[in-house]
């Protein structure tokens, strides 16, 4: 079972770029640990983002200490269970 987080993007895009640095080097240490799989922008950012998990708690952490979540570059966000049909 992995853990998706889809962030719905605010609408100030200025903001969420004065802000990226800190939000990349928070997933960065997600991704040091193995925690988080993948994550990204969808080709239209005004769509949002997604990021991968490996566990539901590792994606529950990340949401409380990410920038854009605290720094309201995220307007919502959701977190769902997906199951994974082609496992490497």
């Amino acid at each position: 079972m992995k853990y998706v987080l889809f962030y719905d993007a605010a609408a100030d895009m200025d903001r969420a770029r004065a802000v990226f640095p800190a939000h990349r080097a928070k997933w960065q240490e997600f991704v040091a640990r193995g925690d988080l799989l993948m994550i990204g922008p969808f080709s239209d950012p005004r769509q949002g983002a997604m990021g991968v998990f490996a566990t539901r708690e590792a994606a529950e952490q990340f949401v409380r200490v990410d920038p854009f979540v605290l720094e309201g570059v995220v307007k919502k966000w959701e977190l769902r269970e997906w199951r994974e049909a082609i496992a490497s």
